[in-house]
């Protein structure tokens, strides 16, 4: 089995490992400098206009004679990042010099040379630079097109390269799952804007370029200004709408055959005739059944709990929510559907919340919100109440299975389960067509923006990684016990919905949202040997639990691409091979945290991530094992040292 090959694993094995990882140690190797001080030449051209840099030689090491503009790793003495924005250099940006280093390669995390007049066209070798999260080459004077290696930057997180001379099309970025950040205006690039995961993009601009199509699914999150200067770009969030292309239009007119013009024109306009014939007569049909299908709902109008003056007009404003920006006037909140061009219900449900109590429904619609993020299961908005003087987030929730009675009662259930690491739902709104959750706004962000997202100069240490995934356990131990008997789990459990409240603890978030219907949405892979739609939503929980572990193990996404696998699977392949320090993260290492307390994690992690879903331990098992490893670190550190503060 797995887990046996595991235990037997001697401290010398882990030891070797990590001498081999992290070879070098105490000094920069001498072959690195070279390459430094190669690089910097490079970049400043061998000018004679006077730098103000000091280091940058041959016979001092740059982390202990502290060269301008490097920065490196607390722990081990190896290059961490390389900044030289502003310095007026007007050489060649050439990356096969540091790039070429194993050493700085797997080192390496930051590039920034913003701001300068250099040039280049020689980027393939950056492939190699595995380990860079962030790389700012923006305002110099870069041109032809990007490389396609650079799409194999698999931990890239944030990509500027704005205002330079760049052209053709982008390379295939979307696989780059973690990226979080695309600054590429101002450039000449053309093509299609690839169809990224704009879910995952915290900031997207490609305004003033030559790009052409349509923007990509998903794009409209962004505001205009992320994409004009595009002259060829259609659809939203654009004004100019994308033209289909058809018989009749410009471009098939220009395209047709001159010399058929005389003997085919009588043809052509009888055809298309009857074709627009047809057309109208299908459009008057459809409209003929929506009217018939509008009378029909106006009859069924009153539902059972709703207020008396509830109207359909108030579900169709609330169909269509899409807000466009941080803030927006009332008449625009809702895409031009005001919410005073009808009667309102005030049916909104306060649960937990004193601050919210008459709190109305179409007070909450009026308000200025923006969009927090959205998935499969409904979308998050920030709304900022001003009369009340409180920021709420709302969950709504789309294709939902429960009807309104049994929604009702899960919400009044889970009013009465309360654990302070578990965020409360403190009002909601149901009718037929809509489902809504109001939670108070947590402002310190999530776990999963925690560990893909982080700054720059902030750490994510072992300690804290634990005491969350100790806090996590405990919080979902108690929820599972409450509400087993109710046949309630999480059911959409994963590092996004673990939010940070004042204090910078983790709570759980949108416990319960999912009904059991809904569950083969799960993270859960799709395999021969799972059946998703007979799995015990309990069961899932620990699941996606033991996926969240490994995000702290690993400091990767949950489907980041590892060989094309998703993490659970990579994790397992590696470890299967023994190579169990492999999977860490990096950061975790440099820091010095116990490898055994590491390999302790994993093998819950693993275990709750078993294919099987009754070979994976129960949540009040994983709870213990996950205290008992934290309080053995508890005792092997000084009880002095500084917890994580994420708001440094």
């Amino acid at each position: 089995m797995l887990l046996a090959k595991m235990n037997p694993i001697p401290n010398w094995v882990f030891v070797l490992s990590l001498f081999l990882l992290l070879n070098g140690m105490g000094s920069v190797e001498i072959d690195a400098i070279d390459a430094l001080v190669g690089f910097f030449e490079s970049l400043s051209g061998n000018s004679s206009i006077p730098i103000p840099v000091s280091g940058w030689n041959l016979t001092s090491d740059p982390c202990e004679a502290k060269w301008t503009g490097i920065t490196c790793h607390d722990q081990i003495l190896s290059v961490k990042s390389i900044a030289f924005d502003s310095f007026n250099l007007s050489g060649t940006f050439n990356p096969s010099f540091i790039c070429n280093i194993t050493s700085l390669a797997l080192s390496i995390a930051i590039i920034s040379i913003k701001n300068n007049n250099l040039h280049g066209d020689d980027f393939d070798t950056i492939a190699n630079c595995k380990e860079l999260t962030h790389l700012y080459i923006s305002g110099n004077q870069f041109v032809g097109n990007l490389p396609e290696t650079l799409s194999q930057l698999n931990n890239l997180k944030r990509l500027e390269i704005s205002d330079n001379g760049f052209s053709g099309d982008l390379p295939n970025l979307p696989r780059i799952s973690g990226l979080i950040e695309i600054l590429a205006q101002n450039n000449q690039f053309s093509g299609p804007i690839p169809e990224f995961d704009f879910s995952n993009l915290a900031s997207f601009n490609v305004s003033n370029n030559n790009f052409s199509g349509p923007v990509p699914p998903g794009g409209d999150r962004f505001t205009p200004s992320s994409y004009l200067g595009n002259l060829g770009l259609c659809g939203d969030p654009l004004p100019n709408k994308c033209e289909v292309p058809g018989p009749t239009s410009p471009h098939a007119a220009q395209t047709s055959d001159n010399s058929k013009k005389n003997g085919s024109n009588s043809t052509e306009i009888l055809m298309y005739s009857g074709y627009a014939l047809i057309g109208l007569a299908i459009l008057l049909l459809i409209m003929l059944k929506i009217c018939k299908k509008g009378k029909n709902k106006k009859e069924e109008l009153v539902e059972e709990g709703d207020d008396d003056n509830y109207r359909s007009k108030d579900e169709n404003a609330l169909e269509s929510i899409e807000f466009k920006s941080i803030t927006m006037s009332k008449s625009e909140v809702f895409g031009g559907n005001s919410i005073e061009s009808g009667p309102v219900s005030s049916s909104l449900i306060v649960l937990t919340s004193p601050e919210v109590n008459g709190l109305k429904f179409e007070e909450l619609l009026k308000a200025p919100a923006e969009l927090l993020g959205r998935g499969k299961h409904g979308s998050v908005y920030k709304v900022k109440c001003e009369e009340e003087g409180m920021t709420l987030a709302v969950k709504r929730i789309k294709d939902w299975l429960l009807p309104s009675d049994e929604f009702k009662l899960r919400m009044k259930r889970l009013n009465h389960v309360k654990h302070p690491n578990v965020l409360p739902v403190v009002a909601f709104y149901c009718s037929r067509q809509e489902k809504l959750m109001v939670y108070e706004y947590q402002p310190n962000g999530s776990l999963f923006k925690l560990l893909h997202g982080m700054p720059m100069g902030q750490t994510f240490d072992w300690s804290s990684r634990l005491g969350v995934a100790s806090t996590i356990a405990d919080a979902l131990s108690f929820m599972h016990d409450e509400l087993h008997p109710d046949n309630i789990p999480h059911g959409n459990l994963k590092s996004s919905n673990i939010l940070f409240n004042n204090n910078m603890e983790a709570c759980i978030s949108e416990y319960g949202l999912m009904s059991l219907n809904n569950f083969n949405n799960s993270p859960i892979p799709n395999n021969n040997t799972l059946q998703l739609d007979q799995i015990d939503g309990f069961r899932g929980d620990i699941y996606a639990f033991g996926v969240i572990l490994l995000e702290l193990l690993t400091g990767k996404m949950p489907m980041v691409e590892n060989n094309g696998m998703d993490l659970a699977t990579w994790v397992v392949s590696v470890v299967k091979e023994e190579w169990t320090v492999e999977v860490f993260d990096r950061a975790l290492i440099r820091e010095g945290a116990s490898e055994e307390r590491m390999v302790n994690l994993l093998q819950v992690a693993i275990k709750c991530v078993d294919k099987s879903p009754e070979s994976r331990l129960s949540i009040n098992q994983v709870a213990g094992m996950i205290n008992n490893i934290k309080e053995d670190d508890e005792r092997s550190i000084d009880v002095s040292e500084s917890p994580f503060d994420a708001r440094k």
